[in-house]
């Protein structure tokens, strides 16, 4: 009997198992290691390197799924659960791998454990951070949620944020040109839900087309959505902008074309921010492509960061279970200068006080400045920088340390240099005789994922722009380029009801004639 009951909880990966002469039983209470209280966390269980399909009843379970499928519940796509601080399971003999995480500040660790038939066991961890930066009131948010929320998940999914180590989760309902995925039950303050420092809030991704690429908006009082005018992102900006919100694009405006919309409505003012560090696109997540263009272009862009859960990680569930698709496994991090809330972060985040991450911490300043402020100089003036990057050798060692300016170089420092080494690298850099405006960024990098990447300070001299003359041209050209190519994607009729661009031909011709106007002032702002 007991034998057939094991077998049936195996196949079936349900809560439970079957207490006998063959199992013993195991409590895990993890606390953590500076308050001493039980706190939230991701657990996996394996044998063998094989996961253990028993699903303690303390797992904090909520439907996801791709396409608001319900793909998976109390699992995470890599086999792990999230608990409150404990949990209890009864399991067969044998010896067990325990790994508990926090997200990328605490100290990952793995234990082996060995359970004994009939007999009980009742270990506590203690999750020890090697660094706090909300204590630095930098706070982390993941930008790029999708899960269906009613007032009941409120609190699980908020259980599963803290478990991360986030205290922003920005959950988006998703759209395309036939319908709308993960609703959410109200926008604005009505759909933020907050305990102490963490918070969860409504944005959506939507439009979503492969000809434009995936708009984002988030802060909104209400969802954005004009079925009949789909392809028309500026308006849907527009009015999120109106309903004080924000706006951007997703997966760093490289996938499904995502810089053709970028080019059409960054030109024209509509973009607030760009998701320039996810695992959509590559297993290295930092891409800058079209970053530094709008940068060099004199357009300002607060640089953020998501996870895409549960539709992007390292290969899914099939790479190893740290890259897999996991809430916060990108994340940016905003400053706050007052109490913790939800308008106070979406305020800094429109600031552009922001650098992302996949787990190194930088810092910048520039004659003091952070990331976001604006500088004005006298020809001649100098500037002096300041950076930081802060890792853990055993977890995120530190491989670099750059200081960029329109997209160059400026300066770099490694672990070999005297000085530095793989948990902290820095550099004080002076640039004297500032002649033109100019952005200036840190970044830096850990192992092959791992990077961080500031927002620019934007500097200009004798009220000048920050642009960069001697990357204009080309990157104007480029932009010409990217909106021919949508041009002719508007002369093909495609049966395929995923591409609609066609049907909207003359109001995509008439912005891209608005948009070439500005491109004719901005060279013609060149030639000056």
């Amino acid at each position: 009997m007991r034998l057939a009951c094991l077998t049936f909880f195996l196949a079936l990966g349900l809560r439970g198992t079957c207490l006998g002469q063959s199992a013993g039983h195991l409590r895990i209470r993890v606390v953590d290691d500076t308050t001493g209280k039980p706190t939230p966390l991701r657990v996996r269980l394996t044998q063998d390197s094989k996961p253990v399909p028993f699903l303690p009843n303390e797992a904090i379970a909520v439907s996801y799924g791709l396409w608001d499928h319900a793909d998976g519940y109390g699992f995470q796509p890599d086999s792990s659960f999230y608990i409150a601080g404990t949990f209890s399971l009864d399991l067969p003999a044998g010896t067990y791998q325990l790994t508990l995480s926090k997200g990328p500040e605490y100290l990952r660790q793995t234990h082996n454990l060995t359970i004994q038939a009939g007999k009980s066991q009742q270990p506590t961890y203690r999750l020890k951070r090697w660094i706090n930066m909300a204590a630095r009131y930098w706070y982390s948010a993941d930008d790029h949620i999708h899960i269906r929320r009613s007032l009941r998940e409120n609190e699980f999914l908020l259980n599963w944020i803290q478990a991360e180590d986030l205290n922003v989760g920005v959950v988006l309902k998703m759209g395309d040109f036939w319908a709308t995925y993960y609703p959410q039950y109200a926008f604005g303050d009505k759909g933020t839900y907050q305990q102490d420092k963490y918070l969860l809030t409504s944005g959506q991704e939507d439009p979503r087309t492969p000809e434009l690429g995936h708009a984002l908006g988030f802060g909104a009082t209400a969802a954005v959505r004009y079925s009949q005018e789909y392809y028309f992102y500026d308006k849907v900006f527009d009015e999120i902008h109106r309903r004080g919100g924000l706006t951007g694009y997703a997966h760093q405006a490289e996938s499904f074309h995502g810089y053709r919309g970028l080019t059409l409505d960054g030109l024209r003012g509509k973009v607030d921010v760009l998701e320039i560090l996810q695992y959509c696109v590559s297993a290295q997540p930092l891409r800058t492509e079209h970053y530094y263009r709008m940068l060099d272009l004199g357009f300002p862009l607060t640089a953020t960061a998501g996870s895409d859960f549960p539709w992007c990680g390292h290969d899914h569930d099939r790479g190893p279970p740290e890259r897999s698709a996991r809430i916060g496994n990108a994340r940016f991090y905003t400053y706050l200068d007052e109490p913790f809330s939800e308008a106070a972060w979406q305020k800094s985040v429109a600031a552009g006080h922001t650098f992302v991450s996949s787990g190194p911490i930088v810092d910048l300043r520039v004659n003091q400045a952070m990331p976001g402020d604006r500088l004005d100089l006298k020809k001649g003036d100098a500037l002096i920088v300041t950076a930081h990057a802060y890792g853990h050798a055993g977890q995120v060692p530190l491989s670099a340390l750059e200081l960029v300016a329109h997209g160059q170089v400026l300066h770099r420092v490694t672990p070999n240099e005297p000085g530095q080494s793989a948990d902290h690298l820095s550099f004080n850099f002076t640039l004297d005789n500032v002649q033109l405006g100019l952005w200036i960024a840190a970044r830096c990098f850990g192992d092959s994922t791992q990077a961080a990447h500031t927002s620019p300070v934007y500097i200009s001299v004798d009220g000048g722009g920050f642009h960069n003359p001697e990357t204009t041209g080309r990157y104007l050209a480029q932009c010409e380029d990217y909106l021919h190519e949508l041009e002719q994607e508007l002369e093909i009729h495609r049966d395929n009801p995923e591409f609609r661009a066609w049907y909207f031909k003359q109001g995509l011709k008439s912005r891209i004639d608005d948009t070439r106007t500005v491109i004719a002032d901005l060279k013609k702002q060149m030639d000056r």
